[in-house]
């Protein structure tokens, strides 16, 4: 009987789970490299040239159908928050899956926009929603190194997807690039999200950060104990809406200046062709920059490095708006790197930091449309600047007052407490 007592005190293994949910979380940023951007836009000039469609419809399907399935992350948000991160990463992986196929099918632009649609609502917004809400499931004092590890399956992604759609579109064609897609997602990722995946640590008879749930009688570690917020409460928290601005800026401003860099630098008497250079040099600088801002989060307030990232955006504008030397082109590269590195973790860690992980996926969601719809209005607005002003000074000249807000934004942030409003805590709410 005493040795049956003497188990109940848990011994901690000598990984933490944890570092494995990392690992799926990380696989599947990674996978859902097929609805983003840099790998949609591979098949672009095959849908242009098997279908004789114009690059403006191709374009404006691309567009109308991101801020449809933007708009829909609300849903998926509360849908992780209701059934947990495992089954919706085998639901989502199965059904991205089965999206994947279906655009190896399209003939019609009305199957396109389908096709779109589904690769961003699954690939771009989901597989990147599940994984940001399950890794802060885990980690509370070392939440920001955890991101940041798990950040590195984006920028593989980023890396190698683009490369491997080149060599499959050359080799099989565009058809069957999107098969390959399809069977990768249901043969890899879903059979490892299913049997791996736990939600909670909780769930294993663990505590975020590798503590023990209870001790041999019975009491809990104080120190792991989180307050959490449901989207109803957080909305009635300035915190809430002051992080959800500084969301949008960089969505906004950052896409912005890549789907117009070359324009952007032939303005300013450049070479076009330096926008690679930049582009290349600013993700060598942000993989870096991902885990000194993971380590700096854990040491630091979320808030306060969050407001380097705009800093370091608003020199950037700055460089762009007057840079007329191929010479400055390295250190915009530079800053633009740092900006992003930041700017990835700090995003991610803020959230679980000031609102808690037990409706995670309702908030994120929120957070995850603002991202989408603001990325989406950023090209526009340039555009049309561009047009009507036959260059993009004025344009940046009056986004350089959103970066600016934003640093003011993120300095005045404070972690909501009970005293913000009415809060009272259900028993989930307090983990």
């Amino acid at each position: 009987m005493s040795s049956q007592t003497n188990t109940t005190l848990k011994s901690k293994p000598s990984i933490f789970y944890g570092w494995y949910i990392v690992f799926i979380a990380g696989l599947g940023i990674f996978f859902s490299g097929p609805g983003q951007t840099y790998s949609i836009s591979a098949f672009i000039e095959s849908y242009i040239h098997h279908f004789g469609w114009s690059r403006s419809l191709v374009s404006g399907i691309y567009s109308s159908a991101t801020l449809t399935a933007g708009i829909l992350l609300l849903v998926v948000g509360r849908l992780i928050d209701q059934y947990g991160q495992r089954l919706m990463m085998v639901i989502v992986g199965i059904l991205f899956s089965l999206a994947c196929l279906w655009n190896s099918l399209v003939t019609q632009p009305w199957m396109l926009f389908v096709g779109f649609f589904l690769i961003r609502l699954l690939g771009q917004g989901s597989m990147t929603l599940i994984p940001s809400t399950l890794v802060p499931q885990w980690f509370i004092r070392q939440r920001g190194r955890a991101m940041s590890l798990m950040a590195i399956g984006g920028f593989l992604g980023s890396a190698l997807v683009p490369p491997i759609n080149g060599y499959l579109i050359h080799r099989l064609g565009w058809q069957y690039s999107w098969i390959v897609w399809g069977m990768l997602l249901l043969v890899i990722f879903v059979p490892l999200a299913g049997f791996f995946v736990r939600n909670r640590p909780e769930d294993m008879g663990l505590q975020p950060d590798n503590g023990l749930l209870k001790h041999q009688d019975n009491s809990t570690d104080s120190s792991f104990t989180e307050r959490s917020w449901t989207l109803k409460e957080a909305i009635k928290t300035k915190a809430f809406w002051l992080i959800l601005y500084c969301v949008g800026v960089p969505a906004l401003v950052n896409t912005a200046i890549v789907f117009h860099l070359p324009s952007i630098l032939k303005g300013n008497g450049l070479d076009m062709n330096l926008a690679t250079i930049i582009l290349s040099i600013m993700a060598m600088v942000g993989f870096p920059m991902t885990f000194v801002s993971g380590y700096a989060v854990d040491l630091f307030k979320v808030n306060r490095v969050l407001a380097i990232a705009y800093m370091a955006q608003l020199t950037v504008l700055t460089f762009f708006l007057s840079v007329e030397s191929s010479h400055w082109i390295v250190l915009i590269a530079l800053i633009w790197g740092i900006q992003n590195g930041v700017e990835q973790i700090t995003l991610n860690v803020i959230w679980p930091n000031y609102f808690g992980r037990a409706y995670l996926g309702s908030i994120r969601g929120v957070a995850m449309m603002t991202t989408v719809v603001s990325s989406a209005f950023g090209p526009v607005l340039y555009g049309v600047a561009y047009d009507y002003f036959y260059g993009y000074k004025e344009v940046i000249l009056a986004t350089m007052l959103l970066p600016a807000i934003a640093i003011l934004s993120s300095l005045a942030l404070k972690k909501p407490d009970i005293s913000d409003h009415s809060y009272k805590p259900s028993k989930k709410q307090m983990i």
